[in-house]
């Protein structure tokens, strides 16, 4: 079955989850190169770098960001924080903005083509998980990119993060299946590492069938979902699986510490804010110990003989220290490691492409990363 998704689908203000106030003897984030002066030397992070800066004043949206964050707020987003999971599932979402804003700049809403959309299910470890096969025009077989979308573990899905996938399948002239997991708080941790490992195998084993050359394989990843492919690296790695060759990892979950300098910073932020992390927390995780496992808090894990790493970040989120410090831990293990900083945009900018050239410019970097990688 061939399917294509009405609307421009960026992605939901889906953020991931940090898990700061249930772990508080877990590590901090540190290294933001971007970041002011030492504030306690003796914090340190999992990495063994310094503690984090000292946080500056929370800098402002560009225009461009600013009237997404603007539409998201007419179509009548609330915090997460206020509202249960089934409502935040059904509020407006940044894509939604991104479409509005189209809608209103009288520009076409239709999602960006790629050759073939398959939607369907795989077997996972409780039952069927669904994916999305994204196939680029052309001939195959072509190189596979396994991806994970965001929303803390508790929101989203395959259509929030659309944009994303298309523009990875574009970009990097690559099949991208787009795999779903379970979400808490229904299933919470570990059901969404259990499902990303799943999807992974089934990939590996069954590319073939759908033009995919698994000798040229990158995982990615978004938030939460940018979590979930590392650690599918790893444990691909201690497993003696098939290893990618490259790994795409926006704004990930890496540290349990809620008091590193981007999250003091941004901790008013939107459309992620660090009430909003806190939220994700108590949904997606059973106790404060699972805040702890390496699964969770990716700088508490080992980085040796993991995959070429790309890692894209945007300056007001909470996540950015959490990212700019597994960029360097990956870097201090000898993995061959990029870090690259978009400023004045807000976590989940990276699918808004249709709406800021900044967007447009982070995929085209990204993508590029990955073709670059899967053409050796």
């Amino acid at each position: 079955m061939t399917k294509d998704v009405k609307g421009t689908r960026v992605r939901a203000g889906i953020l991931l989850l940090t898990m700061a106030g249930l772990a508080a003897t877990a590590c901090a984030g540190g290294g933001d190169k971007k970041d002011g002066t030492d504030t306690s030397a003796a914090m340190m992070s999992a990495a063994g770098q310094p503690a984090d800066k000292a946080p500056e004043k929370m800098a402002e949206p560009d225009a461009e960001m600013q009237a997404v964050l603007d539409e998201h707020a007419a179509l009548g987003a609330k915090p997460l924080e206020t509202l249960t999971p089934q409502e935040a599932r059904k509020g407006p979402s940044p894509a939604d903005a991104v479409k509005s804003l189209l809608q209103k700049q009288g520009k076409p809403t239709a999602p960006e083509p790629v050759g073939k959309v398959v939607n369907r299910t795989i077997p996972g470890p409780a039952g069927q998980i669904k994916v999305r096969i994204y196939t680029p025009k052309g001939t195959g077989p072509f190189p596979v990119i396994v991806y994970y979308h965001g929303g803390g573990w508790v929101i989203a899905d395959l259509d929030t993060y659309d944009a994303s996938a298309r523009g990875l399948t574009n970009g990097a002239n690559a099949i991208v299946v787009s795999s779903h997991y379970r979400q808490g708080p229904e299933n919470k941790f570990p059901a969404a590492h259990d499902d990303a490992w799943a999807a992974y195998e089934w990939t590996v084993k069954n590319a073939a069938s759908f033009g995919g050359d698994t000798a040229r394989l990158a995982i990615a990843g978004e938030s939460a979902g940018g979590n979930l492919a590392a650690f599918v690296a790893m444990t691909a790695r201690d497993k003696k699986w098939k290893m990618p060759s490259h790994q795409l990892l926006v704004y990930p979950i890496a540290s349990s510490d809620m008091n590193s300098s981007s999250y003091i910073e941004n901790a008013n932020a939107k459309p992620l804010s660090k009430a909003g992390m806190e939220w994700f927390a108590k949904h997606a995780l059973n106790t404060p110990e699972d805040a702890n496992d390496w699964r969770v808090s990716l700088l508490k894990g080992d980085m040796k003989g993991l995959p070429a790493t790309t890692i894209v970040l945007a300056q007001i989120d909470p996540l950015r220290s959490d990212g700019r410090a597994l960029g360097e831990k990956l870097k201090d293990a000898g993995v061959d490691t990029e870090i690259k900083q978009w400023d004045n945009v807000a976590h989940e900018f990276f699918g808004m492409g249709a709406v800021h050239p900044k967007a447009k410019d982070a995929m085209a970097y990204a993508s590029g990363r990955l073709k670059s990688a899967l053409q050796r």
